[in-house]
C-alpha cells in the first residue's frame, strides 16, 4: 500500500495512526452497513466546496455521489457560517425558502430524463439587484429598505435563462447599496446588508458594488454568483477576491428587471473561481431579450464560450499595455506593488507566444482621466430609470415611488438608511437635481463613446494591430471600457505582500492590506469575449495564480457535504 525508503521506514507507524484515525472518524458517522474501504471511496469522491468547480459538481450530482438537495443544504449552511460566526463576512442578504423544492424537483428530472445543460442543479447566487418573483420568498432591492417586500413584475432576464438551463437560485447576494450610485460610501455597504468584508484579510474591502457576489464566490458559498458592472464593480470586485469575472460588451446579457444605474453602462455577467466556470455561466445568460432592446443588436449566434477554453490562446497574438494615465499611480491611485507583479504577468504573456506591443496608449487616455462626462450620463440615467423603476413595482409598501422620495426616505429612517458613518447621499440628490434628457446630456453621451470606443479602445487595436489590451485590473481601467459599453474579463495575478502599507478604504474596511488579490485584465472591442476569454484562460492556466493563497482562517466556512451526507447538517 505504502513504498517507503529504509531511510523512511519511522513514518511507517505515524502514516498507520493517521489512516487509523481517519478511518475512525468515518466510521463514527457512517450509515449502517457500508464498510470503512466504501466510506474512504465515498469521501474522496466529494469536491471540496472551497474551490469545487461546476463540472467537479455536475459530475458528482450525475454519478450519485449527492443530489442537488444536499448541495443546497451544505451551501445554506456555509452561508451561515460566515454570515452569524467568525467574522461575520455579510456576503449574502438572504437565502431562498424554496430552493430545496426546487433542488428536490431538479434532481428528480435529472433520474428522469438527464441534465438539462452544465448548469442543472446547480445552485446560484445573485446580486441583490437583479429581480426574483416575490413568490419564490425572497426580496430585490439594491440593499435598500425602500423596496423591502416590494413586488417586482417578472424575474430579470438572466433569471429566466438560468431558470430555463436548470439553475437554483440560492439566495441574494450583499452589494454597495444602489450599486454603489448612493453618496461616497464604503464598498460593499447596504443599509439591509451591512458592511460586507473581504475573506483575504479581516475587514479588507471587498470592492466595487458586486461585493458580496465576489465574496461568496471566493470562499465557497455558491459555485456560480451573478453581479452587474456599471463601471468596475465586476471587474474590481474579482480583482480583489482571488476571482475570474467576465463584465461582458453592453447588451450581450439582458438588463430587463435590473435594478438600474444606466442602460448605457449597465451589464450582468459572472463571478467565479475558474474562467471555464464564467465561461459556462456567460453561454447561459448571454442572447437577446426582447424586453431590452440594446441586446437585440447582439451578433447572432451566442457563442458557445466553452470553446474559447484553450491553453495556447495567447500564441502568435499580439497584447497591446496601454502605459499612458492606466499605469501611472499618480493617476490610478495603486499601490506601486500592483506594476510590480503587472510586469512578471507580462512576461508570461510573452513566455506563452504573445507579441507584447508595449506602449500601446489610448489616444484618449488624457481626456477620459479628466472628463466628467461619464457623471452627466449616469446622474441623468439613474433619475429617469430609477423613477421607471419604482413605477413599475406592483406593490411597494415603503410608499417610495421616485428618486425624490428615496431621498427622504433615507433621512426619515436614519437607523436603517444613515447610520453613523454612511449618511451620504451626494450622488442620489445630484441626479435628483438633474433636468432629463438634454443638449449637454446628449454630448456628454456622444463624448463618451468617442473617447472610450472611437479614439479610445478601438483607436489602440486599429493603430497598434492588437488583439487585445491587458491591465492591471486595479485603479482606472475600467473607465474606457464603461464608457464604450466594452467587454472585460479579469483573472487572478498575484497578491498584496506581507508588508504593504494598509490603507483606509471606509470606516470599517482597509486596502490595501497583506494578502489581498490582485487581477489582470484583457480588454478588447464589443462582442470580443469569446477571444477575451480564451486569453484569460491560457493565462490562468499556466500561472494557477488563485491556488496560491486562501482566504485566512476564520473566513473559511468548515462544511463539507460530507456533513450533509452524514448527519452534521440537517
Amino acid at each position: 500500500m505504502f513504498a517507503l525508503s529504509h531511510q523512511k521506514w519511522w513514518m511507517f507507524p505515524v502514516l498507520v495512526f493517521v489512516l487509523l484515525q481517519t478511518v475512525l472518524s468515518l466510521h463514527a458517522s457512517a450509515p449502517s452497513g457500508v464498510d470503512d474501504a466504501s466510506l474512504l471511496y465515498r469521501r474522496s469522491a466529494l469536491p471540496d466546496l472551497y474551490e469545487a468547480s461546476v463540472i467537479e459538481l455536475q459530475d458528482g450530482l450525475n454519478a450519485g455521489y449527492f443530489t442537488s438537495v444536499d448541495l443546497v443544504k451544505a451551501y445554506f449552511a456555509r452561508i451561515e457560517e460566515v454570515n452569524l460566526q467568525g467574522p461575520q463576512l455579510r456576503a449574502v442578504i438572504e437565502t431562498n425558502p424554496s430552493a430545496l423544492a426546487q433542488a428536490a424537483a431538479l434532481d428528480a428530472e435529472r433520474q428522469a430524463k438527464g441534465p438539462r445543460s452544465l448548469l442543472h442543479g446547480i445552485p446560484v447566487l445573485v446580486k441583490d439587484n437583479i429581480a426574483t418573483v416575490a413568490s419564490e420568498g425572497m426580496n430585490t432591492t439594491a440593499g435598500s429598505y425602500s423596496m423591502l417586500h416590494s413586488i417586482v413584475p417578472d424575474d430579470a432576464g438572466v433569471i429566466k435563462r438560468l431558470r430555463a438551463a436548470g439553475a437554483i437560485i440560492l439566495g441574494k447576494a450583499n452589494l454597495s447599496e444602489f450599486a454603489h450610485f448612493r453618496g461616497n460610501l464604503a464598498s460593499g455597504w447596504s443599509g439591509r446588508g451591512g458592511q460586507c468584508t473581504n475573506a483575504y484579510f479581516p475587514h479588507a474591502d471587498p470592492c466595487g458594488s458586486s461585493a458580496g457576489s465576489a465574496v461568496a464566490a471566493s470562499i465557497g458559498l455558491a459555485a456560480v454568483t451573478l453581479g452587474t458592472e456599471t463601471d468596475g464593480s465586476i471587474t474590481c470586485p474579482a480583482n480583489q477576491n482571488n476571482l475570474a469575472g467576465i463584465k461582458p460588451t453592453v447588451g450581450l446579457t439582458s438588463r430587463a428587471g435590473v435594478i438600474p444605474i444606466s442602460e448605457h453602462q449597465d451589464t450582468v455577467g459572472p463571478l467565479t473561481r475558474s474562467v471555464a466556470d464564467a465561461a459556462i455561466v456567460l453561454s447561459v445568460i448571454a442572447g437577446p431579450d426582447p424586453n431590452d432592446n440594446f441586446t437585440l443588436a447582439q451578433p447572432s449566434p451566442v457563442p458557445d464560450y466553452l470553446l474559447a477554453l484553450n491553453r495556447d490562446a495567447l500564441a502568435g497574438r499580439r497584447i497591446g499595455v496601454p502605459r499612458a494615465v492606466f499605469l501611472n499611480d499618480s493617476i490610478t491611485g495603486n499601490d506601486p506593488y500592483v506594476n510590480v507583479v503587472f510586469e512578471e504577468a507580462l512576461a508570461t504573456i510573452r513566455a506563452l507566444g504573445a507579441t507584447v506591443v508595449d506602449p500601446a496608449d489610448l489616444p484618449s487616455a488624457y481626456a477620459i482621466a479628466h472628463s466628467g462626462n461619464e457623471t452627466i450620463v449616469l446622474d441623468v440615467d439613474f433619475k429617469i430609470q430609477l423613477n421607471a423603476w419604482y413605477e413599475s413595482l406592483l406593490e411597494n409598501p415603503s410608499g417610495v415611488r421616485s428618486l425624490a422620495e428615496l431621498i427622504q426616505f433615507n433621512n426619515d429612517y436614519p437607523a436603517l438608511e444613515e447610520p453613523p458613518r454612511y449618511t451620504d447621499q451626494s450622488i442620489l440628490i445630484a441626479s435628483e437635481e438633474t433636468s432629463g434628457f438634454n443638449s449637454t446630456y446628449y454630448s456628454s453621451l456622444a463624448y463618451d463613446r468617442e473617447m472610450g470606443a472611437t479614439s479610445g479602445i478601438d483607436a489602440a487595436l486599429r493603430m497598434y494591430d492588437l488583439d487585445a489590451l491587458v491591465l492591471p485590473a486595479p485603479g482606472f481601467t475600467t473607465t474606457p471600457a464603461a464608457i464604450a459599453g466594452y467587454p472585460i474579463v479579469t483573472v487572478p495575478m498575484g497578491f498584496y505582500p506581507e508588508n504593504v502599507t494598509i490603507g483606509l478604504a471606509g470606516p470599517e474596511t482597509v486596502y490595501p492590506a497583506p494578502g489581498v488579490p490582485i487581477g489582470l485584465s484583457f480588454l478588447g472591442t464589443a462582442f470580443s469575449e469569446f477571444n477575451l476569454v480564451s486569453y484569460a484562460f491560457a493565462y490562468e492556466q499556466h500561472t494557477h495564480t488563485r491556488l496560491a493563497r486562501r482566504a485566512y482562517a476564520e473566513a473559511i466556512p468548515t462544511t463539507q457535504l460530507w456533513d450533509v451526507l452524514y448527519g452534521q447538517v440537517n
